[in-house]
């Protein structure tokens, strides 16, 4: 396995204003991102946390910097750095999603990179990268089933 990417595309029937609205919201993200808390902002430079399970034994939580936001076609940030740091392309990785407009709807489409430029040792690398492959096998339909309630929902 090369580790270097994991893409992901999917087509709602949403406006790219409504998919934007929903990957970078923290009332949407809620919704779609297992349960996850934020008080994200969709402005370029924008530090904030996500977490899962803050009230368990066991909460998991990351630090998150908006990286691009250009409503309605681009959304990305880089996560998964120390959280005393500051997000860099060797010490985080990056997730872009790509909003593009088609027919009556907008495929979107997510790339997560940066797994190598880390410079874990290939046991962690390849962990983590399965972890993310699994997460995003499961969070990009969720989010796909999310927005298809939303504009569904009169």
């Amino acid at each position: 396995m090369e580790f270097g990417s994991i893409e992901r595309e999917i087509y709602v029937d949403a406006s790219p204003e409504i998919v934007f609205e929903v990957i970078s919201s923290p009332e949407h993200i809620r919704e779609w991102w297992n349960g996850a808390e934020t008080d994200l902002s969709a402005t370029p430079g924008a530090v904030a946390e996500i977490a899962w399970g803050r009230d368990t034994a066991e909460p998991h939580i990351q630090p998150l910097t908006v990286v691009d936001a250009e409503p309605p076609r681009l959304f990305s940030f880089q996560w998964v750095y120390e959280g005393a740091a500051v997000a860099t392309p060797t010490n985080s990785l990056l997730v872009t999603f790509e909003l593009v407009p088609s027919g009556t709807g907008t495929v979107v489409r997510l790339k997560e990179t940066g797994f190598r430029e880390k410079g874990w040792e290939i046991a962690v690398l390849e962990a983590a990268y399965a972890d993310h492959v699994r997460g995003w096998d499961i969070f990009v339909p969720s989010l796909g089933n999310y927005i298809n309630r939303l504009v569904s929902t009169p």
